[in-house]
């Protein structure tokens, strides 16, 4: 934190299923005190890449409250703890989500999502040597598993229709590493 700004106390407002909402009391440098929000999603995340044998990518669409309609995401989800390690909680989520194993699980990026008001990181794998099975979903879930050729999907966030930030930051990494593995 900066020696400038300095937290006077947190107050919990909201202790949530996957987040807590607290009231932040921060002294500024000119010693005001303002309330600033604050997100803790504890656990943390981890996404997936799915590259097919054909070099489709696989996404996932579901309905998303926040945004009250369906997105087209990577597979995704939260760490069952604090201390699992992301690689097992993506290889999960990969195949509970879309039905797909993996022969290979490569980390190809970890970002904050929303670093205003929040704590929330995901890691981000590439997964290949895919095998289809079947889907574990749970009982509020309604996942719809497509592929897409990694160009559709870049033409997608270009064009605003990809939003969510694991999504586009997950593609995107693989198009770049995917094109100087090419030159």
């Amino acid at each position: 934190m900066s020696e400038r700004i300095k937290r006077i106390k947190r107050v919990l407002e909201h202790k949530g299923t996957i987040l807590d909402i607290y009231s932040d009391y921060m002294e500024l440098p000119d010693g005001k005190v303002e309330k600033w929000d604050f997100v803790s999603h504890r656990k943390g995340a981890a996404a997936v890449v799915a590259v097919r044998e054909d070099g489709k990518i696989l996404l996932v669409r579901q309905y998303r409250n926040a945004l009250e309609r369906m997105t087209l995401e990577l597979p995704a989800g939260a760490r069952d703890s604090v201390t699992e390690d992301t690689k097992v909680c993506a290889a999960r989520e990969l195949e509970e989500e879309t039905g797909y194993h993996c022969g290979s699980l490569e980390f190809l990026l970890s970002l904050r999502t929303t670093v205003a008001f929040c704590d929330e990181f995901v890691d981000v794998y590439l997964a290949t040597d895919l095998r289809s099975g079947k889907q574990h979903l749970d009982d509020a879930e309604d996942i719809a598993v497509e592929a897409y050729e990694p160009e559709e999907l870049c033409e997608m966030i270009y064009s605003g229709k990809l939003q969510d930030s694991k999504t586009v930051a997950g593609i995107l990494a693989y198009c770049n590493r995917k094109k100087h593995k090419l030159d």
